[in-house]
């Protein structure tokens, strides 16, 4: 009975292309599925003769598939610009990590509209936009949540408990706000998560965001899924030979075979998303988009498509998109409009019925899926490479109805460079071989120019670093990582040392614990005001951690801990500051 008043009311048939089918007045489910680093090249639609994808392929097959999407090169940037419509840097991120990778809390989200529509909003996988109050999933808009922190499982967002080497089974996750223990292989454990959202009996309808963190790296995957590619020809001979060469001279197949086992453990979990859809009687209203967030994430064949994840060039930013809405639009078809991240979130609330006054820079594109050829030419943008903040023309592309504009340099954060303006004719040439920039100086000055308005119109706001708040009743106690610090020396490394822009909210007493590897004989926490606590160990050494309590004023800090061994300094994995209450007079 789930739904069955809008699956009948308002029900009428329509044609479209000649073919028969069904729209209904009932605001449809969405089913939002993205991969973490899977590559163009990595489906079997995609002409991928080793790799198995039979339940992708199959539903490619079923919907309206966009030949030429277009992401971000990383992860961060394409998943703010996907859940808000706005090229990323309007959100706040830049990068991945180091502080970098924490959208505003201003901007309003894909799950906040449609929360406020009257949807159940659901997250179930890779947030990767901020890891506590107020940037948590569960603080945008997403009522129900099973997620992981940071940019993947085995990073030093993990939980202390967690094993890196291990991460991706029995991992640690955030479940509506608190760490959980749980059991089983993250995408199966993600994908349980989901069926159990989507299948609630409910008379609302459901967004569901399934975000894989896999096939990333260090690919973990259980043997009964790697080991049938461990037995295949994984060299340059076995895949065809067109486009951009890929193979380097020493392969490591061990881990594309492990890479293609956790995509065939994706498809074998995407079909069982679809199957529920079916059982429930929801597939007909309800739109499934498939993406993925970036270029292939390693050296693995890419459909002959130039470079890969963290470049601008096409192997970087066009990604797999394929859309069903069988309610509404025929499938089987492709459209060849570049399409972009930042029109997803505007295409869903035009499927949905819902009117905002934001103004996007995406555009719906739920026309040209209903069959209208009419599209308003535009250029799109995209651009990274690492640092605080985005500087101009450093790695960026400008994508015409036609050319392209690439400048590839560079991505190390630091790095002297010279720009190098590339143009390709990417309808002639959509493997990018021939440049073309020496014969059309007209186009690349016209694309450069456009580029120029854009970066200064989305960077306006600037690139402060937003707070984390201590003391909340929405979050407390905090746990403060390598992943959001932020500084000159503020690494992975072991040695590395950073800080943490927050806003302690109550003034009182806190617990503070840091979590460190190794020994150490001497610890301190400062804030912008000043030294907080420093303390030498008498009588040895501390292992792991060490926990103390101090008083914090209210008001922004920058806070800084540190635990030294015979002098030489490092900053801890982790800091857990925990409000306890008014400081006593």
């Amino acid at each position: 009975m789930r739904g069955l008043l809008w699956r009948t009311v308002g029900v009428f048939i329509l044609t479209l292309f000649g073919t028969p089918f069904f729209a209904t007045a009932a605001p449809p489910n969405v089913l939002l599925v993205i991969t973490d680093d899977q590559g163009f090249g990595e489906l079997g639609v995609h002409g991928n003769p080793v790799l198995q994808t039979p339940q992708i392929d199959a539903f490619a097959r079923e919907s309206v598939g966009l030949r030429n999407f277009y992401v971000c090169p990383v992860c961060s940037p394409t998943r703010a610009s996907l859940l808000t419509g706005l090229y990323n840097y309007r959100t706040g991120i830049v990068d991945t990590a180091y502080g970098r990778s924490m959208m505003r809390s201003d901007v309003t989200t894909l799950a906040n509209y449609l929360a406020n529509a009257g949807y159940r909003t659901g997250l179930f996988g890779k947030w990767h936009l901020g890891d506590n109050y107020p940037l948590r999933p569960e603080d945008r808009g997403f009522q129900e949540t099973l997620w992981h922190h940071g940019g993947g499982l085995a990073q030093p967002s993990d939980h202390p408990d967690l094993n890196p080497a291990t991460a991706y089974f029995d991992p640690i996750l955030v479940n509506n706000g608190r760490e959980t223990k749980t059991r089983g292989y993250c995408t199966d454990i993600f994908t349980d998560a989901a069926l159990k959202f989507i299948t609630h009996t409910s008379d609302k309808p459901f967004f569901a965001y399934v975000a894989y963190n896999c096939p990333h790296s260090p690919f973990q995957v259980p043997d009964e899924y790697a080991n049938p590619y461990r037995k295949r020809d994984l060299s340059e001979k076995a895949f065809p030979n067109f486009g951009q060469p890929w193979a380097t001279k020493k392969l490591d197949t061990d881990g594309i075979a492990r890479a293609y086992g956790m995509i065939a453990n994706i498809d074998a979990n995407f079909g069982r998303l679809l199957q529920a859809l079916t059982d429930q009687k929801l597939a007909e209203n309800t739109v499934v988009i498939f993406l993925t967030d970036n270029g292939v994430g390693g050296v693995r064949w890419n459909a002959g498509l130039r470079h890969r994840k963290g470049s601008v060039y096409e192997g970087g930013i066009r990604v797999p998109f394929y859309i069903r809405w069988p309610a509404r639009f025929r499938g089987g078809r492709t459209i060849d409009t570049p399409l972009a991240h930042i029109d997803v979130t505007p295409t869903i609330l035009d499927a949905a019925g819902v009117k905002t006054s934001t103004h996007f820079d995406g555009i719906s594109f739920l026309s040209l899926l209903l069959g209208d050829t009419k599209w308003p030419e535009r250029t799109l943008f995209t651009q990274w490479h690492r640092g605080d903040e985005p500087e101009k023309y450093r790695c960026f592309a400008a994508r015409g109805p036609r050319y392209k504009l690439v400048q590839p340099n560079t991505i190390a954060e630091g790095a002297k460079w010279t720009p190098q303006y590339e143009l390709f004719d990417i309808l002639a040439d959509p493997y990018e071989q021939k440049d073309l920039a020496a014969d059309k100086p007209e186009i690349v000055a016209q694309l450069k120019k456009q580029y120029e308005e854009w970066f200064a119109d989305v960077t306006k706001k600037g690139f402060a670093p937003p707070r984390i708040i201590l003391g909340s009743e929405k979050q407390n106690p905090v746990r403060l990582t390598r992943q959001d610090w932020r500084g000159p020396n503020a690494t992975w490394a072991p040695d590395a040392q950073g800080s943490w822009a927050v806003k302690v909210e109550r003034a009182g007493n806190y617990r503070v614990t840091l979590h460190t590897p190794g020994e150490f004989d001497a610890y301190a926490l400062m804030g912008t005001r000043g030294v907080i606590v420093s303390q030498t160990v008498a009588n040895g050494t501390l292992r792991g951690q060490v926990s103390f309590e101090t008083p914090l004023k209210a008001g922004d800090d920058t806070l800084q801990a540190t635990v030294k061994l015979k002098k030489a300094s490092r900053g801890p994995l982790h800091v857990v500051i925990e409000y306890l209450g008014p400081t006593q007079k």
